[in-house]
């Protein structure tokens, strides 16, 4: 990040907004539902047999049978429906998006135009347990087994929660000191507002059988060859450790950021008014981290925020919802444009130049010729994470990859043996939190069938 010096000489500088504002601006965004709101909005639901809604749930919640129980009082039963599937049942209501997932496939969407609010009543039923400490899991006996898992995220924690539930004992190696990935340290303030991430991780440790050691990063602290050695089973929920380029040249000047890095910063920050904020922010890329970054810098008091992809609106990771809602927090979204050079003053970001973009015959990406330039104190980059291959510390050549990622199996196996993988570090998902979890359950089951290949998993409720 750009000095203190620099930033009173760029027009980066901290404390742009009243105090008030900043709580008001990363208050929750979305308010929870009312006991009243949820029981209107459960009996919306059709209750559909063969529901398209579950079809389109990664983690295949049973969501017509949570939604049943919201409406008749039993919301502990609820909540069971959904943790069973999605431990990280809470955030993902909360980060999902829904209106391409369930809330997408909901056959109210062809009657009303608006579907049942799959996510706030799953917000609904998981917040009601968390907020009275009704604990829905409970862990089987011991089987003196033990497994590492490489990874706090969404992944790792759902692997290693669903591993202890059977019984066996997960240690969690993290690289930060919170468990909880990009939930805690990439996600929107002002969609986990309340301190959620972490009440979340808690009320999943509560099962028990779960150790967790802090600082430990694999290819550092950690040798894979080591785990394989010491445990029965590794399950690597790594993530993806370092930012992709911007594909031009990238002078070393003050006002270049990593977006998941100041995300990082600003979720850690007890004091919203510390942070640096430029005037006119440009943001590089299309994906969720491109919209969560512009909104939050936009509310931290940046005077002009434009948004620039290289392709159309329809071809931007993030959904149309998000990209409606970084609009309506003043946010400019810019397509068909590709970023050529950084425009300097004095060592310090003043522009960025681009370069027009269409679809040439064959519908490849190219250059029409016709350039222009944004004045711009503050960039960031959100163009995507790519896999730290160092951090396999000679594994890797023992590890298949595919596009850079680890390539699994369809039980999250890798071409190790003894060695499981989920979440953004494996090949072939889409990069959701929801996906995340999907594959550290599977993984775990997968795992528990390896272990004692004689004994069907499940997992024991309280």
């Amino acid at each position: 990040m750009a000095s203190a010096d620099s930033t009173k000489t760029s027009g980066i500088r901290a404390n742009r907004l009243p105090e008030e504002v900043y709580a008001r601006n990363f208050a929750d965004a979305h308010p929870a539902l009312t006991p009243n709101q949820a029981l209107v909005e459960s009996d919306r639901c059709l209750f559909c047999y063969d529901a398209p809604c579950v079809q389109a749930c990664p983690t295949g919640i049973d969501i017509p049978s949570f939604i049943r129980k919201i409406a008749t009082g039993n919301i502990k039963g609820s909540a069971q429906d959904i943790l069973s599937e999605n431990a990280c049942g809470a955030l993902c209501a909360r980060v999902c998006p829904t209106e391409v997932l369930c809330e997408g496939s909901c056959v109210r969407n062809l009657q009303e135009h608006k579907p049942v609010a799959i996510g706030a009543l799953q917000r609904y039923a998981t917040d009601w347990v968390f907020d009275r400490g009704v604990q829905v899991f409970q862990r089987a006996a011991d089987t003196g087994r033990r497994i590492a898992v490489v990874g706090g995220g969404p992944a790792g924690l759902s692997c290693a929660h669903r591993l202890a539930t059977l019984g066996h004992s997960v240690t969690v190696f993290e690289a930060h000191d919170k468990l909880g990935g990009l939930n805690e340290y990439g996600v929107a303030a002002y969609k986990v507002a309340g301190g959620i991430a972490q009440r979340e991780v808690d009320y999943l440790l509560e099962v028990g059988g779960i150790e967790v050691r802090f600082g430990q990063r694999l290819g550092k602290e950690l040798s894979l060859a080591a785990l394989r050695r010491d445990f029965d089973a590794v399950f690597l929920g790594i993530g993806l450790g370092a930012v992709n380029a911007l594909g031009i040249d990238e002078p070393a000047i003050d006002g270049v950021y990593d977006a998941i890095d100041y995300i990082a910063d600003l979720r850690q920050s007890q004091a919203l008014a510390t942070l640096p904020v430029g005037r006119s922010v440009v943001v590089i890329g299309g994906g969720m981290t491109a919209i969560d970054i512009a909104t939050q810098i936009r509310r931290l008091g940046a005077e002009d925020v434009t948004i620039v992809y290289r392709r159309g609106p329809e071809q931007m990771g993030a959904s149309t919802k998000e990209q409606d809602w970084a609009q309506t927090n003043g946010v400019r979204i810019k397509h068909w444009a590709r970023p050529t050079g950084l425009l300097s003053d004095g060592g310090h970001l003043a522009g960025v130049a681009f370069e027009y973009t269409r679809l040439d015959d064959q519908q490849r990406l190219a250059g029409t010729g016709e350039r222009f330039e944004l004045p711009a104190d503050m960039l960031f980059k959100a163009i995507g994470q790519v896999l730290v291959r160092d951090s396999l510390d000679g594994q890797v050549g023992l590890l298949d990859t595919a596009s850079g990622r680890i390539a699994v199996d369809a039980e999250r196996r890798t071409s190790l043996p003894g060695v499981w993988a989920g979440g953004d570090c494996v090949a072939g998902g889409r990069d959701l939190t929801v996906e995340a979890v999907q594959d550290g359950k599977l993984a775990a089951l997968s795992i528990d069938r390896a272990l004692r290949p004689a004994q069907a998993s499940g997992v024991r409720h309280g």
